[in-house]
């Protein structure tokens, strides 16, 4: 049996918050799947030996220059024609668009399962997700989302560079695809220097090559903290994962390192400055921390400037002991 799973979100998070109701379709059906997926996504690198997956097939369209290869009319056309050439048995499709609907069966996919049609506007990611495989085949999926690599590429990383048992190897996810969801570098200053004072500490460094996040980097690199630092920029995604996995905690915004960091095990602290809580507590290892005075956090909130310090190293205490 040959099953297309249509996941066509953008970005890391997305990926591998549906990575449990993927596998849960793999184990239903006693087979391996296919992933229609964006390349933002990543998953290539995140997923690409997963067990579970037969084939990532990505799917070009909708970035910034509109020019993919399936975009605009011609690019549904292509799609078609490739989606075609697998002769899938089944297709569950993520989503509520009529377009993927139209897809699917002009893909000649006979058994289509699909979220509600036109349904899209204040869907919970995971919820709904839930509901659709309760709804569609009966199954209940557990929101835990979980990465697993190569045990000796950790092993290495930690003896190439010296990851030492005794200190508390600290993940700072300072990055962030959105400038609203950077937290200052001096609020990172203020919780390395808590830290500092009562344990040895190593911090990894992760971020993006955007100016801004590199202007974050900076200042946290070339401070007083310098010598216990290790940047991790000039790494590809996959290549940062041993790494991350030799942590002992993470503190991150809310970006594609808090999600990664959550699904390779690590109890993840998420400082949720403008984006909905669930993207930060959607895993029982996440964590999350909202800005001073706010009751809830969403879209516009601009909370950046109002994560304590002081709270994160409450937390950060309650958990690393």
């Amino acid at each position: 049996m040959k099953i297309l799973i249509v996941q066509n979100r953008k970005g890391i998070g997305d990926l591998i918050i549906f990575l449990p109701f993927i596998e849960a379709l793999a184990k239903k059906f006693s087979t391996k799947v296919y992933l229609l997926v964006k390349e933002n996504s990543k998953a290539l690198e995140i997923i690409g030996n997963n067990k579970y997956v037969k084939e990532i097939i990505i799917l070009d369209r909708d970035n910034k220059k509109n020019n993919g290869i399936h975009d605009g009319i011609y690019g549904t056309y292509r799609l078609i024609k490739n989606l075609k050439t697998y002769k899938f048995d089944k297709i569950f499709i993520f989503n509520s668009s009529l377009r993927f609907n139209l897809i699917a069966k002009l893909s000649s996919i006979k058994n289509i399962h699909q979220y509600p049609l036109f349904l899209k506007k204040n869907q919970n990611i995971t919820k709904t997700a839930q509901k659709f495989l309760k709804t569609e085949l009966g199954i209940y999926v557990e929101s835990d989302p979980q990465i697993f690599i190569n045990k000796e590429h950790v092993e290495n990383i930690k003896i190439n560079y010296k990851i030492l048992a005794h200190e508390k190897n600290i993940l700072l996810g300072i990055g962030g695809s959105g400038e609203t969801k950077r937290i200052p570098a001096s609020t990172y200053l203020q919780f390395m220097d808590y830290c500092s004072k009562k344990y040895e500490c190593r911090f990894f460094l992760a971020t993006g090559k955007n100016n801004d996040e590199q202007k974050i980097l900076s200042e946290i690199f070339n401070s007083k903290f310098k010598s216990k630092c290790l940047k991790l920029d000039e790494l590809e995604l996959n290549e940062t994962l041993p790494f991350i996995k030799n942590c002992n905690i993470s503190i991150c915004n809310d970006s594609s390192f808090s999600h990664l960091s959550a699904a390779l095990g690590l109890p993840t602290i998420v400082l949720m400055a403008d984006t909905p809580i669930i993207y930060g507590s959607y895993s029982p290892r996440m964590h999350p921390i909202i800005p001073e005075g706010v009751k809830e956090v969403r879209h516009n909130t601009l909370g950046k400037d109002k994560i304590s310090a002081t709270k994160i190293f409450e937390k950060f205490e309650t958990l690393i002991n």
